[in-house]
């Protein structure tokens, strides 16, 4: 596969080489805050990924030393109408609660590469990877109870199903800041590495899953995540397992342990 790198400014970066699309949060002299216009070229930038069938995982990450500090309060309080000056329409939010169902719902597996610490509406973005693997210098916070704020229902649903209600309330609830060992006891990370080797770590976990047959990693990722939120199609799931039985990657499976060799996989 040819490698591919889209950049648009400050706006959220796609590079795509070896079946591996990377994203990339690009405004570190503000932490990478996200505003309306990072929230839009990232739902394209998932529709595009999940079109592509060459494409194996996606790497989400950031540059500069905080992974995200979510999304901008002024923005927020603006297009709210929270903070917007006298005489000044309101103007639409963004759907980002859309955007981070797309992601958690993506069509491949997804690793979150943190970087650095993530904050407010960047920790849902981050939970809707199915992998985050961390810097053990990190933290998180969520402030929406400190700032009078009712998060969104896709999070709270998200948070709740991924991390355990008990969690999610002490962080809702409480604006409890929490460093990465207590990160990783809840899950919130699936592994917390010493700084220089987070992306020896990274590039581990996307080798592992890149050898893995896409369709039945496809599939079973829909179907776990249809168990976690209690909205299994267990008609659809069985048919995909009848699917994979009869499918040429199982049978390349099977012969490739059998000759003790790695499989090579094409998603048939």
């Amino acid at each position: 596969m040819n490698a591919r790198d889209e950049s648009l400014g400050d706006l959220p970066g796609l590079a795509i080489a070896d079946g591996v699309a990377t994203v990339t949060l690009q405004r570190p002299r503000v932490l990478n805050r996200m505003q309306a216009e990072d929230v839009i070229r990232l739902r394209e930038i998932l529709a595009e990924v999940e079109r592509d069938a060459q494409v194996r995982v996606l790497v989400l990450t950031g540059v500069g030393r905080v992974f995200s500090a979510g999304y901008d309060l002024d923005e927020l309080g603006e297009r709210s109408g929270a903070i917007a000056p006298a005489g000044r329409a309101e103007r639409p939010l963004p759907d980002f609660p859309a955007m981070t169902l797309e992601l958690e719902s993506l069509r491949v597996p997804t690793v979150c590469r943190l970087n650095g610490s993530v904050y407010g509406g960047a920790t849902d973005l981050a939970l809707s990877c199915d992998f985050r693997v961390g810097r053990s210098d990190c933290e998180m916070f969520m402030p929406a109870s400190r700032l009078g704020l009712h998060y969104y229902t896709e999070g709270l649903i998200r948070w709740s199903h991924r991390l355990g209600t008990n969690a999610a309330r002490r962080l809702f609830l409480t604006a409890t800041t929490i460093k990465a060992e207590e990160m990783l006891r809840i899950g919130y990370l699936t592994d917390v590495v010493a700084p220089e080797a987070l992306d020896g770590t990274v590039d581990a976990l996307v080798r592992t899953l890149s050898a893995q047959a896409p369709r039945a990693v496809e599939g079973m990722k829909r179907s776990l995540n249809e168990i976690a939120r209690g909205e299994l199609d267990v008609a659809a799931s069985d048919e995909r397992h009848r699917a994979s039985l009869a499918s040429e990657d199982l049978r390349e499976g099977m012969r490739a342990w059998q000759e003790k060799r790695p499989p090579v996989f094409k998603g048939r």
